[in-house]
């Protein structure tokens, strides 16, 4: 259910998991919170919340926090209301909300999450002690490089030492990093500004491309394209862990996974057939494609069927019967040949 409305409505597949266990939670489990929902007290973000510290606790403790909650949802913001349920949780629950807390703190993660114009979000997921731990110290390094360095604000700095602590590996190296940038030769010499793609994140600009390629650690591979569709021929080994040549050229093809609304990069998905071998699909590049481990699976579900439409290109077919098909996006766009000209001077 989670797949088929992430493609419903376009948004990821995080997204749509969060849509329908609010949309159930508040129908089976929170008749209060719904009500004030109806009334438009709340929007469904702040109902959210209810639903989100509530998922793990039984259908008891989740009504009496639902009947704590009736008068304090009106008039509150979003934050406030998560620290009542969270309050509202440890009051009626108090040994369950001990176990969870100590599963949780084994579920410690790092994630990542693009944003726009060149930027994107490291975040970690920690225990609260060690997280506050760890600004804390960020902010006073900042603080003592802010007093001799005032041309980056406070924030800079700490988002700077933040970075090369974890760059540096041992914290004491020089910073070290490989992504994967694909960009056309006119724009890597700077006669033109087309967009360039960063692997996982999307079109970059011109400028930061050639930054990143000018950099002494960087490494280049050969991409032959089809000048008249965008589309990659042959990906070159370059000197960064070599593949077989026909992963080579799917992940430089593909980028990210290819199911749509899903943008795992593609040098961290698996390479598989569209139409399994089991049921003789070729191994060539029409029918092979990046797809991350969840997505790859899918099409192994019941009700769940893709078929190759060429050079990558996927219709996937889901349970209800509504299609999606997607295509690996041309590294550039068509250029066409150009005319004959038989006026003279030939």
């Amino acid at each position: 259910m989670t797949e088929e409305v992430a493609l419903a409505f376009s948004v990821s597949r995080n997204h749509a998991f969060l849509l329908v266990e609010t949309s159930c939670a508040l129908v089976s489990r929170l008749p209060n919170t719904l009500a004030a929902l109806e009334r438009g007290d709340i929007d469904l973000f702040k109902a959210s919340k209810v639903a989100q510290l509530t998922r793990e606790v039984s259908d008891e403790v989740a009504a009496l926090v639902d009947a704590w909650m009736a008068k304090r949802l009106a008039g509150r913001d979003p934050g406030a209301i998560r620290k009542s349920v969270d309050r509202a949780v440890q009051k009626f629950d108090r040994a369950g909300y001990e176990e969870r807390a100590t599963a949780k703190r084994a579920l410690r993660h790092v994630s990542l999450d693009h944003e726009d114009e060149t930027m994107s979000k490291l975040s970690g997921w920690l225990p609260a002690e060690v997280a506050s731990s760890i600004y804390a110290s960020l902010s006073r390094a900042a603080t003592v490089r802010r007093r001799s360095d005032t041309s980056r604000t406070l924030d800079q700095h700490r988002a700077d030492i933040f970075a090369e602590r974890l760059l540096a590996e041992d914290g004491h190296g020089t910073p070290r990093a490989h992504v994967h940038v694909y960009v056309d030769l006119l724009t890597l010499t700077g006669a033109r500004e087309d967009p360039a793609t960063l692997a996982g994140y999307g079109p970059i600009p011109g400028w930061l491309a050639r930054e990143i390629a000018a950099d002494p650690g960087s490494t280049w591979s050969r991409l032959i394209t089809d000048p008249t569709t965008g589309q990659l021929l042959e990906a070159g080994p370059g000197t960064y862990r070599p593949p077989a040549s026909l992963a080579r050229l799917i992940k430089a093809r593909d980028r990210e996974c290819t199911h749509p609304g899903c943008h795992r990069p593609a040098e961290f998905s698996e390479i598989d057939h569209i139409t399994t071998w089991a049921r003789h699909g070729d191994t060539d590049h029409h029918n092979c494609h990046a797809a991350c481990k969840t997505h790859n699976m899918l099409k192994e579900e019941p009700g769940w069927t893709a078929e190759p439409t060429g050079n990558g290109g996927t219709t996937i077919t889901t349970p209800t019967g509504r299609t999606y098909t997607t295509t690996p996006e041309p590294l550039h766009d068509p250029r066409p040949e150009p005319k004959d000209d038989d006026t003279p001077p030939f």
